[in-house]
């Protein structure tokens, strides 16, 4: 098993088996996205008390989703190379952030398009809300830190720590809607009981889940392939590759 590990943590094995496996996940994801929407836009039904504005779920709940996943993959994956010093698991994190903060703030814009017909507001400062744009902040600011320096290995460390004290905010945004009095509603779909959700409304919903992570897998490895160049540009197999 450690002899795989150790394969896979290769810049060059990891190259070529990044591009072999992308468009696979792309794919896929392409057409789960596909069949979810219209399962959740066609097929579903209205909600009895909010209409057809509930079906703006089937994006925003695969954002917020997504949003917290790939901050922990991106904080665990820092964590790696900042105690193993590994440099791929740096080049996965640092591929990682700007997915995860489109995911953020594709999960604040939808909250804010359905927050306006049932609260009579864009926003609210409520913890849930709030918590979120704080782990945009922290996307943010993750990336800003490794820009500021010039040396990849500083930078690494640097936002290794930020990324590793900021999962802290992570079960705040799960758990907050059960600590504080908040507006935005519990989960449907996480909980140790049945959902609270019809399987019509269901099905399409976690048909989402599945592609946007796929999604996440498919540009991850895009992500991860061209960081690796750019630390790599120096080693043979790179010389080799652009000349071959």
């Amino acid at each position: 098993m450690w002899t795989w590990f150790n394969k896979l943590a290769s810049p060059p094995h990891f190259y070529r088996l990044a591009g072999t496996l992308a468009p696979w996940f792309g794919w896929i994801a392409g057409a789960l996205i596909i069949a979810g929407l219209y399962g959740g836009l066609v097929l579903a039904p209205a909600d009895y008390q909010q209409g057809d504005a509930f079906r703006i779920i089937y994006v925003h709940a695969p954002s917020a989703w997504m949003s917290l996943f790939i901050y922990v993959v991106m904080a665990l994956s820092a964590a790696i190379g900042f105690i193993w010093r590994m440099k791929l698991a740096h080049a996965v994190a640092a591929a990682s952030a700007p997915i995860g903060a489109s995911f953020t703030l594709a999960t604040l814009v939808t909250g804010a398009l359905w927050g306006q017909p049932m609260w009579g507001t864009w926003w609210a400062w409520d913890p849930r809300l709030t918590s979120e744009l704080i782990l945009l902040f922290l996307y943010i600011g993750y990336m800003a830190l490794r820009a500021s320096m010039d040396d990849l290995q500083r930078a690494d460390r640097a936002s290794a720590v930020l990324a590793i004290v900021g999962l802290v905010n992570v079960p705040i945004i799960h758990y907050s809607v059960v600590w504080w009095n908040s507006l935005h509603q519990v989960s449907s779909v996480t909980r140790l009981g049945k959902p609270t959700i019809s399987t019509s409304m269901l099905v399409p919903l976690l048909v989402m889940f599945l592609a946007f992570t796929l999604y996440y897998v498919a540009v991850l490895l895009v992500r991860v392939r061209a960081e690796v160049l750019r630390r790599e540009r120096n080693a043979g197999w790179v010389r080799e590759l652009v000349h071959a």
